[in-house]
């Protein structure tokens, strides 16, 4: 007999930190979160895995506490990934209907005909999502099964990493005793936690600010248009600080968190000092607030200046009516919305995962986002008991189906 309820483990590893949470998928499809997990993460540099013993521990650190709130003995994980070697691309798919009524066969022969493009050898295909089908010309179409015509066409969005840092993640975790039962790209994940159906409809950027990257997600007409992961995120801020204030870098962490402002204009005091600690023993100094924003500024304009960027890759971006989201933990600093909207021109809110049940309240956070994206991910995805093993590659057709609602 089917169960109603199922246990979904979401791992999410990061360059700062790893998360590991536990969530209960009911039969209503809610997710309750049960049990979570954090470990600080040094074996990661830009979403890759730098060094694997260190990225080992600190998955089964975050995975120990995890179990030990939830009660869940985890077996597998669905895991996230960034970093500079994905990219995505659009790409368009048309096959004949010689019966005259488009089936779940045609559906899969016209995506199989949108992925026919040429790979490097040393890449793999992570995510093929449709953005649209068109019959006989009629465009805007999200499931046409049961339809009357004879050509079908379908764009899609296709993501692609490299073979070798997608299989360091998998391997970093088959290492801590687990399974990967998925692997989603992270600001996918993030913009089920954050983002609103009325937003991707009118169109929306978001931006999920990690410690070693930057990742962007941009959905036009309710579908994604583009993706981008950009090599800049938290530590090249808190590098910056460390740098410029001559402080040991776990002290410009902190003063990142507890001082950081991303605009020195919105300083109302530019008399308010903070006190920096100095290295080699020597005395601490006092300094402007103002003083350690004007070393973060720059840094935060370059990122949305990349975004910028990236917006300026899409066709008809003119569509982009609700603005940026921005989520990750460096976007609850003070001043990362006005900067942002100074930036590019657009409106700008912070992203923070909401209706989110269960008895772990603390949660509601924009450093969870890609976690909790995971896990609802995952939910969506879920017929698999945990533990199931096999090969990721081979799941792409049955998560497509899935996400179109054919089963």
């Amino acid at each position: 007999m089917k169960k109603k309820n199922h246990i979904v483990a979401a791992l999410d590893i990061g360059t700062t930190k790893v998360c590991a949470l536990v969530g209960e998928v009911k039969e209503d499809k809610s997710i309750h979160i049960i049990g979570l997990g954090n470990a600080p993460s040094t074996g990661l540099r830009r979403g890759a895995v730098v060094n694997i013993e260190e990225t080992v521990e600190s998955i089964r650190k975050a995975v120990h506490e995890a179990k030990l709130t939830s009660g869940v003995d985890i077996k597998s994980v669905y895991t996230g990934i960034a970093g500079n070697h994905i990219s995505g691309y659009n790409s368009r798919g048309v096959v004949a209907v010689k019966e005259g009524e488009v089936s779940g066969a045609h559906i899969e022969r016209v995506i199989e005909a949108a992925k026919a493009v040429p790979l490097q050898p040393d890449r793999e295909i992570l995510h093929v999502i449709p953005r649209q089908f068109i019959l006989d010309g009629q465009e805007g179409i999200k499931n046409p099964i049961g339809m009357s015509g004879v050509r079908l066409e379908v764009e899609v969005h296709i993501i692609t990493g490299a073979i070798n840092p997608i299989q360091n993640i998998i391997k970093s975790v088959k290492r801590a005793g687990l399974e990967v039962a998925d692997i989603f790209l992270q600001p996918l994940a993030s913009s089920e936690a954050v983002l609103e159906t009325e937003e991707k409809d009118l169109g929306v950027v978001l931006v999920d600010i990690g410690g070693g990257t930057t990742d962007v997600a941009i959905f036009i007409k309710g579908s994604i248009a583009h993706t981008a992961i950009i090599g800049i995120g938290g530590n090249h801020i808190t590098n910056d600080i460390a740098v410029g204030l001559k402080t040991p870098l776990p002290e410009a962490e902190r003063l990142k968190i507890e001082h950081g402002c991303a605009m020195a204009s919105l300083i109302d005091d530019p008399e308010s000092f903070i006190q920096i600690p100095s290295t080699g023993g020597r005395p601490p100094r006092n300094i402007p607030r103002q003083a350690m924003a004007e070393i973060i500024e720059p840094r935060v304009e370059e990122i949305f200046a990349y975004v910028v960027n990236e917006i300026g890759n899409v066709r008809a971006a003119n569509l982009i009516s609700s603005g940026l989201v921005i989520t990750g933990g460096s976007s609850m600093m003070e001043g990362m919305v006005e900067i942002c909207e100074y930036v590019t021109g657009l409106p700008v809110r912070k992203g923070i995962p909401e209706h989110i049940k269960g008895p772990i309240e603390s949660l509601s956070h924009p450093m969870y986002s890609t976690s909790i994206g995971i896990i609802l991910c995952a939910g969506q995805v879920f017929p698999q008991d945990m533990g199931t093993n096999g090969n990721i590659f081979h799941r792409l057709f049955k998560r497509i189906k899935t996400i179109l609602g054919f089963f």
